[in-house]
């Protein structure tokens, strides 16, 4: 998908003018053209050119993003990094507050001529007294100098209207310039009346000048189009801030001298240098040096990480302690900063399902509204009213009608939303992204690197009788050193934490010959001349008898969901039991409380694992999820994830490879941040600091910011249905309510600032704030896991499917005679007895109900 940036738009219908030309262009499958962002994605084969060329022929200029050219080329050096500085919606706001500042500056004169001595007798000079032609012509001149200050209106407005894309400012340009014209008239008309020597009727046409009305409306408009461009440079702090991390400078190492040099010199492989309290400039790895270095601009995550020779170190991160010596490894548009920022402006560029209704609207708005004001205007004229008063209706609905609001009030939100996930290491891909999370009945967790840590730990060391633990730990880390088994680094891992002697001598005792892996989950091999073996039980077995005590040992850890690792060394021709050793994957500080928080916002959660059912049942009672599958290879997620999405809205949450095909699958994906760039890849969000208390944070503020775009289109479009009634006048016959077409223009400009600054009201929500759960009316998965037995094929499956689908409260069961297994789907509770008799009915043993 390439992104482009648009000039020229100025309100919603200019954005689905762009959008709908680019459309149309052959060779074009998707088009999302953001006005907030003034931006547009566009997806398919067409060629750059082609699609500039279509923006251009509706009225509007466009240009690749990243300074490429229309040919697709990039037009600056490669290693440049993302963008800095100030924003286009920064420029606007500096301009329109210049015209603003001018337009007031002039307005003030005109005012105080034109009402304030007829209003409230303030003085006039001299020379305008009996001179009503000069006090026109006054007015006139200085309207006219309003308007060249503000004819941005005039040129696009009118603009729009010749490539049959009337806008906002087609409304603003035909409703200040009817005014204007409509005076001049009025002035000649009082210029002849004075020569005929008629004052009263020079009196009567004074009051008729509307050379005010034309100057106010493009003043209070501009007021409101300031108001609105700052409140944009708001929603974009987030990303603004994330640009203005990025260093400009780097320390490189030539020749044993430090140089400091642009960052875009910078290339990959140059060695460079970061004090204490500087910034690391690019992404790399540490040769030399030890420090602590704050990535919270990155991960979110305030606690600062170690770094030694070899570990890694991103941009934008900040050394606090020690020198380190750095090698470069990306630089540029390559570093984890410049993806971030392209991550998240991306995300602001694409448009949300929800917008659709506004789109359709916002497409159509500007005709109707000024076929509106030409019926209001005919009635008028047919109801009698005087060529004055139907003039001021007509206006009046030009300027108070703001499709502004509309096309404002989904990506103001979408951008201040993912300005929060940003701030908190939240990154959602896309709008679409940002609004489904929220939508979700189903959580489907990994259980290896996600709800647990992913790195086996030993947890028990069970010694036997007249061992003791020290002899064990140092005869089985002698074996398993030799072993690549990950389950052997865990022991090894931690006899180095607890038990290393540091006494050289004594460790070589404790050196392992002639060892070899054995077929069957063994080690085996001599330690000072006598043989020592490890491995599960069942290979134990075959060498030495296990006592039933340490069978009994070995069952109670396994079902705790940790793996006994036995150890037997040979004594006198025969071999004794060392001792069990434990080693489990432990699970994360923060999962158990992630899960039941989601459980709490209405959602089911679901763990995914290929480990056994007894490990994966003992992990899932400790953290308190709703459902266990277990036993699932790795090309069985997908499916799994697919079934699911058949029940409700499905968040598959993993960190692997083979999490990859499940991420892309589900209704949204999301990535723990440490895992691999594949799964990254595949999902839809992305969490940075790798925490699991993020996924229900992400669809807290998923759901907040959906709830402030509904929010953002009811006022959108209860403002203009309420308004233009009003400006037309219908109420005037019942109520005599009406409306100053100054007073429309006024509502007209604070229309789309309110907007905006509600979007800005998300910066208060506390996505971490368990008691904010924006719950969504979507019932709650009920599920039940039946064991059973005797099942043998698939007819016997479909037996048991057939027989549990025929009771009303049952939805679906999915049978499994190969697992033993029948997950069903309740519509409603049901007792356990009623499953279990409708299952041995059939002939079949039930031996547990989850």
């Amino acid at each position: 998908m390439d992104k482009y940036n648009v000039t020229g738009m100025t309100c919603s219908a200019c954005s689905a003018r762009v959008e709908k030309a680019v459309s149309n262009v052959e060779g074009v499958t998707s088009c999302q053209v953001n006005l907030l962002t003034n931006s547009m994605m566009v997806d398919g084969t067409a060629d750059s050119g082609t699609i500039v060329a279509a923006v251009e022929k509706a009225g509007y200029g466009a240009s690749l993003a990243g300074g490429r050219s229309a040919g697709g080329n990039t037009s600056h050096s490669g290693g440049k990094s993302s963008g800095s500085g100030e924003s286009e919606a920064d420029k606007e706001f500096g301009k329109m507050k210049k015209r603003l500042v001018a337009s007031v500056i002039i307005l003030i004169p005109l005012m105080y001529i034109s009402m304030g001595h007829m209003m409230w007798n303030w003085p006039l000079p001299s020379f305008f007294d009996g001179n009503h032609v000069a006090m026109g012509l006054t007015q006139m001149l200085l309207t006219i100098i309003v308007m060249v200050i503000n004819q941005r209106f005039f040129v696009s407005g009118f603009k729009g209207a010749i490539h049959g894309s009337p806008n906002m400012d087609t409304l603003v340009a035909m409703g200040s310039g009817a005014s204007f014209i409509y005076s001049v008239y009025v002035l000649y008309a009082m210029t002849a009346a004075q020569t005929a020597g008629e004052g009263e009727r020079v009196m009567t046409l004074m009051h008729d000048f509307y050379f005010e009305s034309a100057a106010m409306i493009l003043a209070l408009i501009t007021v409101g189009k300031t108001l609105e461009a700052y409140s944009k440079g708001r929603t974009t702090d987030a990303l603004k801030g994330l640009m203005d991390l990025a260093p400009k400078t780097a320390v490189l190492i030539r020749d044993g001298e430090e140089v400091t040099v642009d960052i875009d010199e910078v290339a990959v492989g140059d060695i460079f240098a970061v004090r204490p309290g500087e910034s690391v400039p690019v992404d790399g790895v540490v040769l030399e040096g030890d420090s602590a270095v704050d990535e919270s601009a990155l991960s979110g995550e305030s606690i600062p990480v170690d770094k030694t020779a070899g570990s890694r170190v991103s941009a934008a991160t900040i050394n606090q302690s020690g020198y380190l010596k750095c090698r470069a490894t990306q630089v540029g548009a390559d570093t984890a900063l410049s993806k971030i920022i392209d991550m998240v402006s991306d995300a602001a560029a694409t448009k949300a399902p929800i917008a659709k209704l506004a789109d359709k609207v916002s497409g159509v708005f500007v005709p109707v509204v000024i076929l509106i004001a030409f019926i209001t205007m005919i009635v008028w004229i047919i109801v009698g009213k005087d060529a004055g008063y139907v003039l001021a209706r007509g206006i009046s609905v030009l300027v108070i009608s703001c499709p502004c609001a509309l096309g404002l009030a989904t990506p103001v939100a979408i951008m201040v939303g993912n300005g929060i996930g940003a701030k908190h290491g939240i990154l959602f891909k896309t709008a679409t992204a940002l609004e489904e999370t929220g939508k979700s009945s189903i959580v489907v967790m990994d259980k290896t690197g996600t709800i647990t840590k992913g790195e086996p730990v030993v947890t028990d060391i069970l010694a036997a009788e007249n061992v003791s633990g020290d002899e064990l730990m140092q005869k089985a880390a002698a074996l398993e050193k030799l072993s690549e088994h990950p389950l052997a680094r865990a022991v090894v891992g931690y006899y180095s934490e607890n038990y290393q002697t540091g006494d050289a001598q004594k460790d070589k005792n404790y050196e392992v010959s002639d060892f070899k892996a054995v077929a069957g989950n063994g080690l085996m091999g001599s330690l000072n001349g006598r043989k020592i073996i490890g491995g599960n039980m069942d290979y134990i077995k075959g060498y030495a008898d296990v006592p039933e005590t340490m069978k009994d040992s070995a069952e109670k850890v396994s079902q705790q969901g940790k793996t006994p690792m036995f150890f037997a060394e040979e004594a006198d021709g025969d071999y004794r039991v060392l001792g069990i050793i434990a080693v489990a994957d432990t699970v994360k500080e923060d999962s158990a409380e992630a899960i039941s928080q989601l459980q709490s916002m209405g959602l089911s959660v679901v763990m995914l694992t290929g480990d056994n059912e007894r490990t994966a049942k003992a992990i899932g009672e400790q953290v308190g999820v709703d459902r266990v599958i277990a036993g699932v290879r790795p090309d069985g997620k997908e499916s799994v994830v697919r079934d699911l999405m058949q029940k409700g809205h499905v968040i598959m949450v993993g960190d692997g490879i083979n999490d990859a095909p499940a991420l892309t699958r589900a209704n949204i994906g999301i990535a723990i941040g440490a895992g691999t760039d594949i799964a990254i890849d595949a999902a839809d969000v992305v969490l940075m600091k790798s925490e699991l208390t993020d996924v229900p944070a992400a669809i807290r503020l998923s759901r907040a910011t959906v709830k402030n775009i509904k929010e953002n289109l009811f006022w959108a479009f209860i403002y203009n249905i309420i308004g233009i009634p009003l400006a037309a006048g219908v109420w005037i016959p019942i109520f005599g309510w009406t409306l100053n077409p100054m007073f429309g223009a006024f509502a007209m400009s604070l229309s789309s600032f309110c907007v905006v600054t509600n979007a800005l009201r998300l910066n208060l929500t506390d996505i971490y704030d368990k008691n904010k759960r924006y719950r969504i009316k979507e019932d709650k998965v009920m599920t039940k896991t039946m064991k059973i037995e005797g099942m043998m094929c698939g007819h016997c499956e479909a037996r048991v499917k057939k027989s549990l689908e025929a009771l009303d409260q049952v939805q679906e069961a999915v049978v499994s005679h190969e697992t033993g297994t029948a997950v069903v789907t309740l519509k409603a509770d049901v007792d356990d007895s009623v499953l279990k008799k409708t299952v041995e009915d059939q002939d079949y043993k039930v031996t547990s109900i989850q």
